[in-house]
């Protein structure tokens, strides 16, 4: 099934993203964890993507066994990255001949030391280019990427809304935030996008903290912020590894409660391939419905319920 006719069928939609496995053993390890989601009943699952060929193979693989095996709604993601425009539409077809329905686009990273982003001779150098090849050349649902604080590389927030209408204009039929962790970030950007005639859906990418220093790594790397209070309460806990779990786990409760309740349209989560944290959020959303309109202010005024309901599902089992 196509991601766009989820979204329109299903409010609000509920996804994970996952990272394919180094080795046929951490295949199995994979799949169990997505599997553990099945009660959760996911919209979809979607699998990164490496460059190079690095694990190209094994997101097809992997992306087609949890649609196949698991019967949960899968999308592959493909990357620019080390490509050219002949071998992505091998790729493509690849994707195809799997029976996989949706693609995200992507541009990708630079190398790791490199802060700018060289196309392959032969090669894509934008997002909005392999969006447009895909939906001119193949029948997938073609989902894109945004930035709630700014592509990191963008001159200003104006040239990086511009750049994304490209992408929408191109034939993206649905956006996934990058991490984020200020609700008014994304609800501001929404707005943004919305004045610029951007009129997809926007899924807000939320990210559990199970980690102080992965993080912070990982924010400095897409440009997110994190909120000085947040920080603080980081700092606090950097000695207690279980505390920084609780914390992160009641801290995206309560921000994918604000972000429900106000009308998005569901949650991307990032896993990075543990599913408790991410387990414990979800079931207590389920569990509070903060995007039913009777229930929302109700959730938003008594949070703490929420967030206890949460941590009793014990995020820290890896």
């Amino acid at each position: 099934m196509k991601i766009s006719d989820i979204l329109r069928e299903r409010r609000p939609a509920f996804s994970f993203e996952f990272f394919p496995p180094k080795d046929e053993a951490g295949g199995a390890a994979l799949l169990a964890t997505v599997e553990a989601l099945k009660p959760l009943e996911p919209a979809f699952v979607s699998v990164t993507y490496g460059a190079g060929g690095s694990t190209r193979a094994r997101t097809i693989d992997v992306t087609k066994s949890i649609k196949r095996d698991l019967g949960i709604e899968a999308m592959a993601h493909v990357t620019c990255v080390a490509s050219t425009v002949d071998d992505l539409r091998s790729v493509l077809q690849d994707v195809s001949r799997s029976g996989i329905d949706n693609v995200l686009a992507l541009r990708g990273d630079p190398p790791r030391g490199e802060t700018r982003f060289t196309p392959a001779d032969g090669g894509f150098a934008h997002a909005s280019e392999l969006v447009g090849m895909i939906r001119s050349e193949f029948g997938f649902c073609v989902g894109g990427a945004c930035y709630p604080e700014k592509h990191p590389e963008a001159l200003d927030a104006p040239a990086d809304m511009r750049a994304l209408s490209q992408k929408v204009d191109a034939g993206a039929q649905f956006l996934i935030t990058q991490l984020f962790f200020d609700s008014e970030a994304y609800f501001g950007f929404v707005g943004r996008a919305r004045r610029a005639g951007i009129d997809v859906p926007i899924i807000p990418g939320i990210m559990p903290i199970t980690n102080r220093e992965q993080i912070e790594r990982f924010t400095r790397q897409c440009g997110a912020t994190i909120p000085p209070r947040l920080m603080s309460e980081m700092q606090a806990r950097r000695e207690q590894p279980e505390a920084i779990v609780d914390l992160g786990v009641a801290y995206a409760t309560l921000q994918c409660v604000d972000l429900l309740s106000r009308g998005a349209p569901g949650i991307h989560f990032y896993t990075l391939n543990k599913s408790p944290a991410t387990r414990a959020v979800v079931s207590a959303l389920l569990a509070a419905r903060p995007w039913e309109p009777a229930r929302g202010l109700r959730y938003v005024e008594n949070a703490d319920a929420i967030v206890e309901a949460a941590l009793s599902l014990d995020p820290h089992v890896s």
